[in-house]
C-alpha cells in the first residue's frame, strides 16, 4: 500500500509542467557580493548556494507564495515570502553583519517564523553545535539546553525533562512524526540517533494546541538532514573516539539533487564499553551498541514537494544491575540487557494552491522492544505499531492575519509475546481537530488558537485474578479542549517582550492505567488505577530579550498549574518483597525559569562569554514535593574564535564551567542530592592540508575528574558515580 501511494504521488507529478523561477543577488552592506550564502525553500526542501558573484537561482516553483530563509555565518539571517510568484521572479537581499548566532526558521510551531519573530520563545540549537560539547548521546547533548535536563541510565540510556516534566508529558517528534516507543519506562530511551539530524527545537510548555495529549510538558522536534543544493554531489565520513569508554561512532552519508528529485542516505554505528567512574572503575554492564540507517527521497514541482524519509534504529543495551563488580573493556553486553528495533516511516506532503496551501504528514512506527534477564529468550517483549496522521491547511493571507486549520491523529496497537507483561495488549485511537490565527501589525504580533481532542484506549484482559500480571479488560475514553493566546512586542529599541498563556492536557497512559506488578528497575511493585482522569494544565511563560551588536541578555518565566496530576505513591504493603506502589492523582505545580547573557566586548571580535541559569520547583498541592524535579544549574562558557594561517579555518576553543547546585526538595521515596561543579574544554575547526579540507573537534569533558550523582541519575539509589573524565577526539571529512 505505502509503495502504491509513493507510484502514484510521484507519478502524479510528471503530469505537472513547472515554469516559475526566482533569481536575485546576496550582498553586504558595503554592496559587496556574499559568496557561499545559503538560500533555503524549506516548503520544498531545495536549496541552493551563491557563487563567488553572490548569485543564486531557483527553478521549478510553485504557483502561489513562497518562504525563502537566507542565512550566513556572521549576518543577521533574513526569511522572505514572495507573496505570488510570476513566471520569473528577481529577490535581491542586503546582509548586514551579527556576531550572535544566526537566526533560525523554527519549523515546530504553526507559521514558520524566524526565532526572532516567533510569539512563542522556542530554543533552537544545531546538532553540530551539540556535538562539538563532546557529550556521547543526543540527550546528553539536549541537556545542555537551559530548561532541559535527563534522566538518565548510565551512558545508554535517557529521557529529556523539560521543567521539571518527562516521560509522556513530554512529546518528541522526528521526521515530522510523533514518536513512539513504549516512552512511558524511565528505562526506555529515546531510540534516536544524532546521525542524520540537522538540528532541535525544544518548545519548553504546553503545546497541545498543535500536538495533542503527551505535549503537555513541551515538545522535541527534531528536524532531519537538509537534502543537497541542486545539481550537486556530497559524500561525507565521521569518526569519534571517546576515551572513557573506548567508544567509537562512525557514520558515512552522501545526497545528491537535481532540480526536482532529491536522495540521501547515512548510516552509522556507535559502541561503548562500561563507562568509567572517577576512581578508574568501570560500572558493570553499562555497555551498549547501536546502528541506525536513515534514508530519503524527495520530488518537488511547481504544484506540490513530497519527501519519503525511512529511519532505521536498533539497540542492544546492557543494564547495569550490579553496580562496580566485573570489570571489563568488552562491547558485548551482558544479561540483563535491552534489545530494540525501531522503524520510522514518514511522507509530508506540501500541496500548493494559488494562494493556500495544504500540507499532509504521514508517520507509521514500528517498535520492538525485549528485554532478557539470563538468557536469550525474552522474558518481556512489547510490539507497539503506531501510524500517525496530520493534515494543515493555511488559509489565504487577509490583510496581515494568517490562519491555520487542521485535524490530527493517530491508531496505535500494542502486543506482547514474552513470558510477562508489563502492559496489556490495547488499541489506542487519537483524534484531534484545532485552529490557530496570527495577526502583525506595526513592532506587534497577537496568536490565538483552539483544539478539541479524544482519546479513546481499549485493553484485553489478562492472567488470573489476585495474580501479578493480571488485566481486566479496558474501554475509556477522555475529552479535552484547550487554547493559548500569545503575545510579543517591541518594548523599546533591541527589547523584545513574549506573553503566552496556554493549556496542555494528558490522557492516562496503560500502565498507569493497568500495571500490575514488578516494575524493573524501580523495584516497586506498581498497582494501576482504572479511574484515572486526564491531566490537565495552564502555563503562563513571560520571555524577555535584549539585543544589540555586542551584548544579549534574556529572562523566561513559568508558571505551571496541573490538575490531576498523575504519579504513584508508597500504600505501606509489600508484595513479592517489593514495596506496593499505587497510582494516584493531586493537583500540582511547577514554577521556575532561565536566565542568562551573551557577551561579545568591542573590538576584541574573537572573544565570547555566555552565562546561563535555570531553576525549576515542582509541589502537590498539600506542599510536598513532586518526584525528578531537575536541581539548579549555573552554566559558564568563554569561547574564542580564530584563524591560523591557511591551514586553519572557523577555529574555536571554549572553557565551560558547569555548577549543579543541591537538590533538598525532594519527595517522599526520593533522597536528597550534593552539587557539584565540572570542567569542560573544547577546541577545533576547519584543517586545509592543501586540496584535502576537514573538521576536527577535541573535547575534554568532566576534566578535573569529578566524582559525582547527578539527582536524576536512575543508578543513584545504588551509589552509583556517574561518568569520569571522557576525552573526545572526532574528525569529519567531506569525501
Amino acid at each position: 500500500m505505502k509503495k502504491l501511494l509513493l507510484a502514484l504521488i510521484l507519478g502524479c507529478s510528471g503530469l505537472v509542467s513547472a515554469q516559475n523561477s526566482i533569481s536575485g543577488t546576496v550582498t553586504n552592506l558595503e554592496n559587496k557580493p556574499l559568496a557561499g550564502v545559503s538560500v533555503y525553500a524549506p516548503e520544498l526542501h531545495k536549496g541552493a548556494t551563491t557563487d563567488e558573484n553572490g548569485k543564486y537561482e531557483f527553478n521549478n516553483l510553485p504557483n502561489g507564495s513562497l518562504r525563502i530563509a537566507f542565512t550566513f555565518v556572521g549576518y543577521t539571517t533574513q526569511n522572505k515570502t514572495i507573496s505570488k510568484l510570476l513566471k520569473q521572479n528577481t529577490l535581491d537581499i542586503i546582509l548586514a553583519e551579527s556576531v550572535f548566532e544566526m537566526d533560525e526558521v523554527i519549523v515546530s510551531t504553526p507559521f514558520n517564523k524566524l526565532q526572532s519573530q516567533n510569539v512563542m520563545k522556542v530554543e533552537h540549537e544545531s546538532i553540530k553545535t551539540l556535538q562539538q560539547k563532546g557529550t556521547s548521546t543526543l540527550i546528553e547533548g539536549l541537556a545542555t539546553i537551559p530548561g532541559v535536563s535527563q534522566i538518565s541510565t548510565g551512558t545508554s540510556i535517557g529521557k529529556p525533562v523539560i521543567r521539571g516534566l518527562s516521560g509522556n508529558r513530554v512529546l518528541v517528534y522526528s521526521q515530522g512524526v510523533r514518536i513512539e516507543n513504549q516512552q512511558f519506562g524511565d528505562e526506555h530511551g529515546l531510540g534516536l540517533n544524532d546521525a542524520g539530524i540537522e538540528s532541535v527545537e525544544v518548545i519548553k510548555g504546553p503545546a497541545s494546541l498543535l500536538y495533542g495529549s503527551d505535549a503537555l510538558g513541551g515538545v522535541l522536534y527534531f528536524n532531519p538532514e537538509k537534502f543537497a543544493d541542486a545539481h550537486t554531489f556530497k559524500a561525507n565520513f565521521s569518526q569519534k573516539y571517546f576515551t572513557n569508554t573506548q567508544g567509537s561512532n562512525s557514520s558515512i552519508g552522501l545526497k545528491t539533487s537535481t532540480d526536482n528529485w532529491k536522495f540521501l542516505a547515512r548510516g552509522s554505528f556507535n559502541t561503548h564499553s562500561d563507562y568509567k567512574i572517577a576512581d578508574g572503575d568501570r560500572v558493570t554492564n553499562s555497555r551498549y551498541n547501536e546502528t541506525d540507517f536513515k534514508t530519503g527521497i524527495g520530488y518537488s514541482n511547481s504544484s506540490f514537494s513530497s519527501v519519503l524519509r525511512y529511519n532505521y534504529n536498533k539497540l542492544d543495551i546492557g543494564i547495569p544491575e550490579d553496580g562496580i563488580a566485573e570489570q571489563s573493556s568488552s562491547k558485548d553486553t551482558q544479561f540483563p540487557r535491552q534489545g530494540i528495533f525501531n522503524h520510522l516511516l514518514s511522507l509530508n506532503n506540501v500541496i500548493f494552491f494559488e494562494n493556500s496551501k495544504l500540507d499532509v504528514d504521514l508517520g507509521y512506527i514500528a517498535n520492538d522492544r525485549s528485554e532478557f534477564e539470563d538468557s536469550n529468550d525474552a522474558s518481556l517483549r512489547m510490539k507497539l505499531n503506531t501510524f500517525n496522521y496530520n493534515a494543515k491547511y493555511h488559509f489565504p493571507k487577509l490583510g496581515k492575519i494568517e490562519t491555520i486549520v487542521g485535524v490530527q491523529g493517530m491508531h496505535q496497537t500494542n502486543a506482547n509475546s514474552g513470558e510477562e507483561y508489563l502492559i496489556p495488549d490495547a488499541k489506542t485511537n487519537d483524534f484531534g481537530v484545532f485552529g490557530t490565527a496570527n495577526y502583525e501589525w506595526n513592532s506587534n504580533v497577537l496568536q490565538a488558537g483552539l483544539r478539541f481532542d479524544n482519546r479513546n484506549i481499549t485493553s484485553e484482559a489478562h492472567g488470573l485474578e489476585g495474580e501479578e500480571g493480571y488485566f481486566q479488560a479496558l474501554n475509556k475514553s477522555f475529552d479535552s479542549f484547550n487554547a493559548s493566546l500569545g503575545y510579543k512586542t517591541t518594548l523599546a529599541e533591541a527589547l523584545t517582550m513574549r506573553l503566552n498563556v496556554a493549556t496542555g492536557f494528558r490522557a492516562p497512559n496503560l500502565a498507569e492505567l493497568t500495571s500490575n506488578g514488578v516494575h524493573e528497575g524501580t523495584n516497586r511493585y506498581e498497582i494501576g488505577n482504572a479511574d484515572l482522569k486526564t491531566e490537565q494544565n495552564v502555563q503562563t511563560d513571560l520571555n524577555l530579550e535584549y539585543k544589540n551588536s555586542h551584548f544579549e541578555f534574556f529572562i523566561n518565566g513559568f508558571y505551571n498549574h496541573i490538575n490531576n496530576y498523575i504519579y504513584t505513591s508508597p500504600t505501606g504493603e509489600t508484595l513479592d518483597e517489593n514495596a506496593v506502589f499505587a497510582y494516584i492523582q493531586d493537583n500540582a505545580k511547577l514554577y521556575g525559569g532561565e536566565a542568562g547573557f551573551h557577551f561579545h566586548p568591542h573590538p576584541l571580535d574573537w572573544l565570547h562569554f555566555e552565562t546561563s541559569f535555570e531553576t525549576v520547583t515542582g509541589k502537590k498541592d498539600n506542599g510536598d514535593y513532586l518526584p525528578l524535579i531537575p536541581a539548579n544549574n549555573w552554566n559558564n562558557t568563554i569561547r574564542t574564535e580564530f584563524k591560523i594561517k591557511n591551514w586553519l579555518e572557523a577555529g574555536y576553543a571554549s572553557l565551560n564551567v558547569s555548577s549543579t547546585f543541591n537538590q533538598p526538595n525532594v519527595s517522599g521515596f526520593e533522597t536528597a542530592s550534593n552539587g557539584y561543579t565540572l570542567l569542560n574544554l573544547g577546541v577545533g575547526g576547519t584543517v586545509k592540508l592543501g586540496k584535502t579540507a576537514f573538521d576536527v573537534n577535541l573535547n575534554g569533558n568532566n576534566l578535573l575528574d569529578k566524582k559525582y550523582i547527578a539527582h536524576l541519575s536512575r543508578l543513584k539509589t545504588d551509589g552509583i558515580p556517574n561518568i569520569g573524565r571522557n576525552i573526545v577526539l572526532g574528525v569529519n571529512f567531506n569525501l
